[in-house]
């Protein structure tokens, strides 16, 4: 599923990028390294393609987002932010690199949301 480690177990991974995902639709924008950014990229697209696939969503698609996003983000994707990326065919976020984090010179990045 993922395409790059990030240095990390598998659970460990997924319980950072699922934390990611997340705060990404809470705050609408975050600040983070931009190799997670670029993977939280893939995250976010699954998720809001899922979402608007159907003109009305299915049971199915609620449980598959809900157990990943929780009751309140699942709401919050399929009622507030699905008429906005309606009408979008991909391209859901915007990466902009911000250049190297001081005392480690990790690439940051922050990720938005487009919609």
């Amino acid at each position: 599923m993922c395409a790059r480690k990030l240095g990390r177990v598998t659970s460990h991974r997924m319980a950072m990028l699922k934390n990611l995902v997340k705060s990404l639709i809470t705050y609408g924008k975050i600040k983070t390294t931009y190799f997670k950014a670029k993977e939280l990229e893939f995250f976010i697209g699954k998720y809001f393609s899922l979402a608007k696939r159907d003109e009305v969503p299915t049971l199915s698609t609620k449980r598959r987002m809900f157990a990943f996003l929780g009751e309140d983000l699942t709401q919050k994707v399929l009622t507030d932010l699905r008429p906005k990326f309606a009408s979008r065919n991909g391209g859901f976020t915007r990466v902009v690199k911000l250049g190297p984090r001081r005392g480690d010179a990790a690439e940051m990045a922050v990720i938005e949301l487009v919609v």
